[in-house]
């Protein structure tokens, strides 16, 4: 089996070489599939992430659950945690020193049963996760575990094993353009 490492290197390099348009295409394919999904409709908050680098664009699924009056909320990073903060389109980001836009804001909230839109840079047909390396999804989850967790990817980044630890916290569901795996 392929290192984490090496699975890294290869869909950093798929997602480089991706299309804009394809990218752009795809992941209103995947924004469909999660807003018919009953647990959007039922989810009173989204936990979403700020999209970077040809992940997944989590714009549009922000756009849909603000259109439809949910609570959203992005991630911030502190040190070795990862908080979650109030977002609207009043919102003011600031790029973190990943280069990755994170919500200003005081106050993070404290999740409920709300409904986490996860990265990830690549999973298998278990639903294992390879995050980027930090732990930050796995470290939150595991304080709250009552979140529902929703991985979004491009088929390509899906494989048929992927090595896992017993840290790492496992989606309840991965939506491509493909295909929902559950």
């Amino acid at each position: 089996m392929e290192t984490k490492k090496d699975i890294r290197k290869k869909v950093f390099t798929l997602r480089k070489n991706s299309l804009p348009h394809q990218i752009q295409s795809d992941s209103r394919v995947i924004t469909q599939r999660i807003l018919s999904l009953p647990e959007f409709s039922n989810a009173e908050r989204i936990l979403s992430y700020a999209s970077y680098r040809n992940e997944v664009i989590t714009d549009y699924i922000v756009e849909e659950a603000l259109k439809a009056g949910k609570e959203v909320a992005l991630p911030r990073v502190c040190g070795e945690f990862m908080q979650f903060y109030h977002y609207d389109r009043s919102t003011r980001m600031q790029k973190s020193s990943m280069g990755i836009e994170e919500p200003e804001g005081d106050t993070p909230i404290i999740p409920g049963r709300d409904l986490m839109i996860m990265p990830g840079v690549a999973f298998d047909r278990n639903r294992n996760r390879i995050g980027y390396g930090g732990g930050f999804y796995d470290r939150y989850l595991q304080k709250y575990p009552q979140i529902i967790t929703i991985a979004v990817a491009f088929e390509f980044q899906i494989f048929e094993e992927i090595p896992s630890e017993i840290t790492d916290i496992r989606p309840q569901m991965i939506i491509t353009e493909k295909e929902i795996l559950r």
